[in-house]
């Protein structure tokens, strides 16, 4: 009895990490046991030392520094045994790093598969999530091992920067559950009103058509652009109104009718500006946001609209979204702006555009983009940029069930919503000099 209640215990218990150490003494040849550095060019290796005064829980700390002569390249890496393949691993990483110029893509900490031959296996893993904690900032990268792996290159570096220092501690690997699952359900609605001659009548034709299309479990329900002007014949003005307000007030009862969230666009009145707005409201009804279109194109302008300033995310029950509208999608901020802020779906009222941009969009920043529009299709897309579902009939719905915790990896370039975070350069000047 007392074997079968410790082998019990022993099978509930969290397995030991496959690595961890905070503790990084260096052994006589100055570098830590079991470590080593990694540098592509030996010209250009950063300043690698141990720090036994900066550390996060206990001495000592990896330190990585550039000297500010030339972009340094490099770092530290370990090598791990007893990788399982399709295994899934869970690496942690604390770091604090100062005088950088782009810390988001200069400080790295990632996964390079191996196999059994000593090869890459796959495509290595970068940790790209991270919270902060004290002054460190806490990276997490949790990615199953690829075909092939038998062990992994726990690597540690500074990318790429010509002054700077970065300390690296606490540092652990470990088995992890494959995450669950996050199907969402996505019903984008096709409809254009005709002459209706009220906001009130056209929004009350899009609640008809959530009635009549929406299924039951729906998680969010997308309405185009402009729901409170088309086929109105009014102007900007006539229908702008606050928000929240009226018209979000009655998509509140369509959320809790059906019980799923709510995204539409509708023309804002805050003081004197006028603003094309997307809203937010989630199952219970309740106003959870909105966004101002920050790409106002001429015609909007003369018509007396301001922009926006802001790309704001929401926490939903399902996941992480953003909204963009319509002339939105022509340019390449607004949706990396929400992917690097961990929008994972981007929801878009739109009246007409360019779809091949959408998809451009959704591919470069790995993300589904889900429209509702007039002079555009109704539909959704996928971070390979395909095309899921479409509602082509006036009145219908696009709707498709997606997995947020979907991994879409390139089997040459590897998991490219991780290399989109690392890889992405922001640090290098665009505007065009001498013309402003």
């Amino acid at each position: 009895m007392r074997l079968l209640l410790a082998l019990l215990l022993a099978a509930l218990a969290p397995a030991a990490p496959l690595f961890e150490q905070s503790n990084f003494a260096p052994a006589p040849d100055g570098l830590p046991e079991g470590w080593r550095l990694w540098v592509p060019n030996q010209a250009t290796a950063p300043q690698a030392r141990v720090d036994t005064t900066t550390f996060r829980s206990r001495p000592d700390s990896l330190v990585l520094a550039a000297s500010g002569a030339n972009d340094v390249l490099g770092g530290w890496e370990r090598t791990v045994a007893g990788i399982a393949a399709g295994q899934w691993y869970r690496l942690i990483v604390s770091y604090r790093a100062a005088g950088l110029d782009a810390e988001r893509r200069q400080v790295i900490a990632r996964l390079d598969w191996v196999d059994a031959d000593g090869k890459r296996a796959g495509q290595p893993d970068y940790a790209w999530r991270f919270s902060t904690e004290g002054g460190w900032r806490r990276l997490v990268l949790e990615a199953p091992a690829p075909r092939g792996a038998v062990a992994v290159k726990l690597q540690l570096l500074l990318w790429a920067s010509r002054r700077g220092t970065v300390w690296f501690d606490d540092v652990s690997l470990e088995a992890a559950p494959a995450p669950a699952p996050r199907p969402v359900t996505v019903a984008a609605i096709n409809l254009r009103p005709q002459n209706t001659g009220s906001a009130e009548a056209s929004v009350g034709q899009f609640l008809e058509a959530i009635d009549r299309t929406v299924p039951p479990k729906t998680d969010i329900i997308l309405l185009p652009e402009g729901i409170t002007i088309v086929g109105t014949g009014k102007a900007y003005r006539d229908v702008a109104e606050p928000v929240p307000g009226p018209t979000t007030a009655r998509l509140g009862e369509a959320a809790r009718k059906h019980r799923a969230w709510i995204a539409a666009g509708l023309y804002e009145r805050d003081g004197a500006g006028l603003y094309n707005t997307a809203v937010l409201i989630d199952r219970e009804g309740r106003f959870a946001g909105k966004y101002r279109k920050v790409y106002i194109p001429r015609e909007e302008t003369e018509g007396g609209l301001l922009p926006g300033h802001d790309y704001p995310v929401f926490d939903t029950d399902f996941g992480r979204v953003g909204m963009m509208i319509c002339w939105d999608v022509q340019y390449a901020d607004p949706a990396r702006g929400l992917a690097l802020r961990g929008a994972e779906l981007i929801l878009m009222p739109i009246w007409g555009g360019n779809v091949t941009l959408a998809r451009a969009r959704a591919i470069e920043n790995h993300l589904f983009i889900a429209a509702s529009g007039y002079n555009y299709p109704t539909h959704v897309i996928d971070p390979d940029g395909e095309i899921l579902a479409t509602a082509a009939a006036d009145g219908a719905a696009a709707i498709v069930t997606v997995d947020l915790s979907r991994r879409y990896v390139d089997p040459w370039l590897g998991h490219m919503r991780a290399r989109f975070m690392k890889e992405l350069r922001l640090d290098v000047p665009v505007e065009p000099a001498g013309l402003w």
